[in-house]
């Protein structure tokens, strides 16, 4: 497979390419960015051409499949011109900077019957098929995701400081890292309806146009849903200050790191299963995943339908609590 990547400035580039360049039956054939300057590093690895505009791109190369990083104010272009040049893809979440264009992008892959991948990589985490397994036939009742990740100077060390303005990015860390758990809300409740019943967002730490930290909650399908986000843990890159919850009838599940989930019966007794819990690890097998799918003819395991459901939710909370001006 002839592969491109645009947007390749983004930080998680590697996710994706590292996996590539593995590959026997697949090639990076070209990378975009708006600045050359940044993708030539990942060109001379991959030894392929580099372009400043991804449209020339792949007219010049004709892929057969793109991975779409980059700004969240270009991705919905970006997608768009990819559905009406019937070029399979994946594109980095949110694939958008609200709920609408969001919508637009996800009706014009399925009208067109174009593959679109979103990387909901916590799709693939185990946690699912373990609840799944331990508490089959049970009801989940209750389902909290604390999730806090670095502080924005990371943001501006990476040289990509569009995430941290609304104008490019749509929102903050609820957005950009709060959607996994979004997601998986909607998973684990077997794509039950949602409502969002509250928020609170909060800018109070970098007083940027974005939240620094927010907390929103659902109901649906049965369950009482929180989900809590920030940028605010003083710590390297993919390391969290995390805590899963989740209550079924007859069990309550609890990671508290990235190692080993609990698993605690009503008569409390009490096993562990080790197991990864955050989303860095899941980004190799969702590249392998995603182009086993496209080769097979199957659809994607999260689609630009499911990134749009996720988006309107968390809209309606920042809705909700609008930060201060």
């Amino acid at each position: 497979m002839r592969i491109v990547l645009i947007g390749v400035s983004h930080w998680h580039t590697p996710f994706y390419s590292e996996p590539v360049l593995e590959m026997t039956d697949a090639a990076i054939a070209g990378v975009s960015d708006p600045d050359p300057t940044r993708a030539a590093v990942l060109a001379e690895r991959a030894k392929c051409p580099v372009f400043a505009d991804y449209r020339d791109m792949c007219a010049t190369l004709k892929p057969d499949f793109a991975f779409v990083l980059g700004r969240h104010c270009d991705m919905a272009d970006q997608a768009r011109f990819l559905i009406d040049s019937r070029i399979p893809f994946a594109i980095e979440k949110p694939c958008a900077v609200n709920a609408a264009e969001a919508r637009d992008i996800a009706q014009r892959a399925a009208a067109a019957g174009v593959f679109a991948a979103v990387p909901l990589v916590f799709r693939h985490c185990p946690i699912i098929e373990t609840i799944r397994e331990i508490a089959a036939g049970e009801a989940i009742q209750y389902l909290s995701f604390k999730f806090v990740g670095g502080m924005v100077d990371r943001y501006y060390n990476q040289k990509v400081e569009w995430v941290i303005d609304r104008a490019t990015s749509g929102g903050g860390p609820l957005l950009n890292l709060g959607i996994h758990f979004v997601d998986l809300c909607r998973v684990l409740l077997n794509n039950a309806p949602l409502t969002v019943t509250g928020a609170m967002m909060s800018n109070r730490a970098n007083g940027l146009t974005i939240e620094d930290h927010g907390v929103m909650l659902m109901q649906g399908g049965g369950a009482s849903c929180m989900v809590e986000s920030g940028y605010l843990y003083p710590a390297p890159n993919s390391v969290f200050d995390m805590h899963y919850s989740i209550r079924t009838e007859k069990h309550y599940f609890a990671a508290r790191d990235n190692g080993v989930l609990e698993i605690v019966t009503n008569d409390r007794k009490r096993t562990t299963r080790e197991m990864k819990l955050t989303n860095v690890f899941f980004y190799p097998e969702f590249v392998r995943d995603t182009l086993r799918r496209v080769r097979d003819g199957r659809p994607p395991i999260a689609d630009l339908s499911d990134n749009a459901a996720a988006v309107a939710l968390i809209e309606a909370a920042y809705a909700m609590s609008p930060l201060p001006v």
